[in-house]
């Protein structure tokens, strides 16, 4: 799996460097907001959007292998205030290689149901 297209919005974002470190990725992913919004890095998505939690797919080749997905907000509340920087949103453990989130172990740090998506647009 080539990291240039895949990270490079990382990287321009300042996700790579001040969040992460450089990276090249292992398995493939899919967010998908709302049952249909399929998202990629990058690109931004209002708040309407990422007020439900997203259904996320995790690529691979083995059950066995197990990921750790996490969601923050690098610059929250906006980038140019991100007085609240690294805010965490939650944290799914042991995701089974191939399957979905629902297979992990969720640590829920904000409740989606209530619609708690803040500020004017999302960069994912």
């Amino acid at each position: 799996m080539s990291s240039r297209g895949t990270c490079e919005p990382l990287a321009v974002g300042r996700v790579i460097g001040e969040v992460v470190d450089s990276f090249s990725p292992s398995v493939k992913m899919k967010v998908i907001y709302n049952g249909s919004k399929q998202v990629s890095n990058g690109h931004e998505i209002m708040p309407a959007v990422v007020a439900t939690q997203p259904r996320v797919e995790i690529g691979g080749e083995d059950m066995r292998s197990a990921y750790t997905l996490i969601m923050t907000d690098p610059d929250a509340p906006s980038p140019s205030d991100p007085y609240l920087r690294e805010h965490l949103h939650w944290i799914v453990t042991d995701i089974p290689g191939t399957t979905d989130i629902s297979f992990g172990k969720f640590d829920s740090r904000v409740d989606f149901s209530d619609g708690h998506a803040t500020g004017e647009s999302c960069i994912i």
